[in-house]
């Protein structure tokens, strides 16, 4: 592949709203490549690249020389800061997906997750009130920003749309429901094959992809904690809601 052959599309967020099954989807397409493994964490890479002269021969690697859409899936990339930015430098043209979920369960699923691996070893509660003094600790090559105790930062939405049309047309970008995704696959990967101008599948089996394991975990979501993830982002989910003009009602009426 050369250094004029770029990636056209990818699938930048958001972490735990199922961006491992439409990954799983599109590589199944005949049109459309995706690299053999899924989130090539490039644009958020901080240590071995540098963003003054970028050099993307071994992003460019992980695609084999076809006609194929090239596409890939990092969903931390909508809320790394610069991440977008980057993408926006190499490919003015990028067309960008943001798969979204409700940010409660979206918290909920992500804690459940980092727990799972062991990289978390505290209560929920605990890390969505005391713990987020972690993230503004952050990552010292990220100050205000963590890779895993980002569970309540990474849900606001608005601020991640803002910045996104900001740097992107909003004809290259497509916003779409998890759980839409979930209950209605074939929609969704025809409306997405659109957005890409891809030839759209015939019948696709629904996919199931890195549930939350099943282990004995330390906490529940309670309704404490649901109502206070649902202060935190009622401000935000508003913007984000007049911000991409989708619709927020069926995550806001399971706050109250």
């Amino acid at each position: 592949m050369t250094e004029t052959r770029k990636v056209d599309f990818l699938i930048a967020g958001v972490q735990k709203g199922g961006t491992s099954a439409l990954f799983e989807y599109l590589r199944a397409l005949p049109g459309i490549q995706m690299p053999a493994v899924k989130e090539a964490h490039f644009f958020d890479e901080e240590a071995a690249i540098d963003w003054s002269d970028p050099d993307y021969s071994t992003y460019h690697e992980l695609f084999e020389a076809d006609d194929r859409l090239r596409g890939e899936a990092t969903p931390i990339y909508s809320y790394w800061p610069n991440a977008l930015e980057r993408i926006a430098r190499y490919n003015p043209a990028m067309r960008i997906i943001l798969l979204l979920r409700d940010p409660v369960e979206r918290a909920w699923s992500h804690w459940k997750m980092e727990y799972a691996k062991r990289k978390e070893d505290r209560p929920f509660a605990w890390c969505i009130r005391d713990g987020r003094e972690r993230v503004a600790v952050g990552d010292p090559t990220a100050p205000g920003h963590h890779r895993v105790f980002s569970y309540v930062e990474r849900g606001f939405y608005g601020a991640q749309a803002e910045r996104l049309f900001a740097l992107f047309p909003r004809e290259q970008c497509l916003l779409l429901h998890s759980e839409q995704l979930q209950q209605e696959p074939q929609a969704q990967i025809d409306a997405i094959c659109e957005f890409l101008g891809a030839k759209p599948p015939g019948f696709i089996p629904r996919r199931t992809v890195h549930p939350a394991r099943a282990i004995d975990y330390p906490s529940r979501l309670e309704a404490t904690d649901r109502a206070l993830l649902a202060e935190l982002y009622r401000k935000d989910i508003a913007r984000f809601e007049a911000v991409s003009g989708l619709a927020v009602d069926a995550w806001t009426r399971n706050w109250s």
